[in-house]
């Protein structure tokens, strides 16, 4: 069985149109300069509020203009490189702070563990959009703040996962004869703990994924998040709801972008959840 077999056995056909999707908004965002037709920061006063298709002085707008004459195709694709690069870091970090905290918590137990858990029902019992405005508006809006709020309201969803699977995985036979044997509680975390709860986070990683872009798209949408110039789709959207009878383009494209992404993130990651779990 080719690699390709494999991986078409393993995705059904239904949900490569979601891959694609994915694929296409992926390469747009890591292309950019290739790919945009303008400069996303470049003015046309000539050309503002231009509708789909229109052509002035030989710049065509495949996707309309904004109130300041930018082409709006342009803008959202460099968008998409800021919307899919917060989510992928803020995922990273807080992924990694949660595993290592969880795992931490389980093996140490006592009040260590305690502590740690009980941090986590904190986090959780705030709204996660709630925390994060909260937290910008102390620490001020920016590309790294805006990661680093999402790390930090985000972490607890991985602590509780990987807490629970590495409790089940302590008692283990083989757990226990590496313990026995003399390894360093970092060895057989990172050797024996980690690879075998990979798994369950990972399907974390594709649910959480999806929605740092709505977290990253909201906090832009209110102002706290990446700042003008730099193009994001919360903020187009934000500038788009004042031209909604006039400019629909401006406000309909960035959504339509935002739903199509978090649409396929969301049933792909159902598909590996399914997975993991043995479903399929």
């Amino acid at each position: 069985m080719t690699a390709l077999s494999r991986l078409g056995h393993w995705l059904p056909p239904r949900l490569w149109v979601f891959v694609a999707i994915l694929a296409a908004l992926a390469l747009a965002a890591l292309l950019a300069p290739w790919v945009a037709p303008q400069s996303p920061e470049a003015q046309n006063l000539l050309g503002r509020l231009r509708p789909p298709g229109t052509e002035v002085r030989g710049i065509t707008y495949l996707l309309g203009s904004d109130e300041l004459g930018r082409d709006l195709l342009s803008r959202l694709i460099y968008g998409a490189q800021v919307s899919l690069t917060v989510a992928a870091l803020s995922v990273l970090v807080s992924g990694t702070i949660g595993t290592a905290l969880g795992m931490i918590a389980a093996w140490s137990g006592g009040w260590i563990g305690t502590i740690i858990m009980r941090l986590v029902d904190i986090v959780l019992s705030v709204p996660a959009i709630l925390l994060a405005i909260i937290t910008v508006a102390i620490l001020g809006p920016g590309f790294i703040n805006v990661i680093a709020v999402l790390a930090f309201t985000r972490w607890p969803r991985y602590a509780r996962v990987a807490y629970g699977q590495t409790l089940g995985l302590m008692n283990l036979p083989y757990v226990r004869l590496s313990r026995f044997m003399g390894a360093s509680t970092l060895r057989v975390l990172s050797r024996h703990i980690l690879p075998n709860i990979i798994g369950p986070i990972m399907v974390v990683v594709t649910l959480e994924f999806g929605l740092m872009v709505l977290f990253e798209a909201g906090l832009s949408f209110l102002g706290l998040g990446v700042q003008p110039p730099t193009p994001s789709w919360g903020a187009i959207l934000s500038a788009g709801r004042n031209y909604v009878t006039t400019a629909w383009w401006i406000a309909v494209f960035p959504g339509l972008f935002l739903f199509l992404l978090i649409l396929s993130v969301n049933v792909l990651g159902d598909h590996v959840r399914d997975v993991v779990e043995g479903r399929r």
